[in-house]
């Protein structure tokens, strides 16, 4: 396969390389050269004196962004495409939506998981979603959601990454048996030790199963991804014990704080103590747009408070903070389709990551940063050469367009292969009413990188 033509990210992810390039993926799936795009019959010239073998696949970019895969950090695979059932969540509350999970999952068979979450993987990967972390309930006794995503992800390995979360919904120590079948997850094959300190009945009881998480974590090699103060409540303040764990333990990088919601409401002199001691733990954050701003905030009369973390703070304190869906169709989200380009610019938006530098920002926080909070490598992430031949095609010149326009991916492409495609779908206006019809460019080629 190659691409011609296309623009490729710097290394950060947020800003654009001058010029064009072709890119080359070998017969094994990897990229095997990036040059300086050459016109076509430039290429013809040169015939025999070293222009690239003849691809099977040849894609003019057309100066699109050639883009490393969406990365989703954060969604709940084994709950989508569930609202409704049993009941709607009406009070539209966190605690809500539990109850109603919990009714539902009761109801679990390995069939109906497998079939709702593979279609949301569908949907995924033809937004050029090609990496995914999924937390899995584990206070199943019968681990029903578990065996079933475990069994979708070697269905997917070939073109997809699928992360499992051991993700124990409903408490670690406050659950009857929460730490064996946490334990008995992880033996199954879980990738990432989950838990819920908020959610666990006392704050000792909360400290107890971060303990418990690391424990385990540290143990059998794994990552830690807690949904961490993911309430209103200022005394809420896990955050801090998952950290100095990571940094105490050394796995560092290798934990991550979810949701972490309670830190839009903590004063200015405990947020700075706390600024220092994230980057100094090396944690990654990860914030859900659509689901912190739905369910935090409902008990409050104006104002209302939002719920998202300090994403702009953290960023600027060093700490990398990554942007996930969350929810699909489920007791927290009736809406969602999985599109990382609306997380990213829902996220924007919330986060007033308005600036110049900010907004190619939001997009590495589905991208770069999610990477690095799924812990990939080189040779499983990134457009370089010897990486692999994994992207996404965007009709749009940078980053900031990309989030502007909203563009759908052109091309979804896995080792080499092509996942997905996208036809343009201009829409065409008639102005005025009876004037021959012309294509809406919504300001299509402002923006353009030198």
């Amino acid at each position: 396969m190659t691409v011609r033509g296309a623009r490729l990210p710097e290394a950060g992810g947020t800003g654009v390389r001058p010029g064009l390039y072709d890119v080359h993926v070998g017969d094994d799936g990897r990229i095997a050269r990036i040059r300086p795009h050459e016109a076509h019959g430039a290429h013809r010239a040169r015939g025999a004196h070293g222009s690239p073998p003849p691809a099977a696949v040849r894609i003019d970019a057309d100066g699109g962004l050639l883009s490393a895969p969406f990365v989703e950090p954060h969604i709940h695979l084994d709950t989508a495409l569930t609202a409704g059932d049993p009941r709607p969540n009406t009070s539209g509350t966190l605690w809500e939506g539990i109850a109603c999970w919990s009714a539902r999952k009761r109801t679990l068979t390995r069939d109906d998981v497998l079939a709702r979450a593979t279609e949301v993987l569908r949907w995924q990967a033809a937004q050029g979603v090609l990496h995914v972390r999924t937390h899995c309930d584990v206070t199943d006794p019968a681990l029903t959601a578990l065996e079933a995503l475990l069994e979708l992800r070697d269905r997917v390995r070939d073109f997809m990454t699928l992360q499992i979360t051991a993700f124990p919904q409903e408490g670690i120590v406050s659950f009857p048996g929460g730490e064996a079948l946490l334990r008995e997850a992880v033996a199954r094959g879980a990738d990432v030790v989950g838990a819920i300190p908020h959610y666990e009945d006392t704050r000792e009881d909360g400290v107890a199963s971060l303990g418990i998480a690391f424990a385990l974590a540290e143990e059998h090699g794994l990552r830690v991804d807690a949904h961490c103060d993911e309430i209103d409540d200022e005394h809420s303040r896990f955050v801090e014990v998952l950290a100095a764990h990571a940094l105490r333990t050394g796995l560092r990088d290798r934990a991550t704080a979810s949701h972490t919601t309670a830190m839009g409401s903590y004063g200015g002199a405990y947020s700075l103590k706390l600024q220092r001691l994230l980057a100094r733990s090396g944690i990654n954050l990860v914030a859900n747009p659509f689901a912190n701003l739905n369910l935090q905030g409902r008990f409050d009369a104006y104002p209302k408070r939002r719920g998202l973390t300090q994403v702009k703070e953290m960023l600027a304190a060093g700490v990398n903070v990554a942007f996930g869906h969350d929810d699909v169709m489920d007791p927290w989200n009736a809406l969602g389709t999985g599109n990382p380009l609306q997380t990213a610019l829902v996220g924007l938006y919330a986060a007033q990551l308005t600036g110049a530098a900010e907004i190619p920002e939001a997009f590495a926080m589905v991208t770069t940063r999610a990477a690095r909070v799924l812990g990939l490598t080189d040779a499983e992430y990134g457009i370089a050469e010897g990486g692999p031949g994994s992207f996404v095609l965007l009709p749009a010149p940078t980053p900031q367009e990309a989030l502007r326009r909203q563009v759908r991916p052109r091309l979804v492409a896995a080792h080499g292969r092509v996942v997905a495609e996208t036809p343009p779908a201009p829409a065409l206006l008639s102005w005025p009413p009876g004037a021959p019809p012309e294509e809406v460019d919504f300001g299509r080629g402002q923006s353009e990188p030198p």
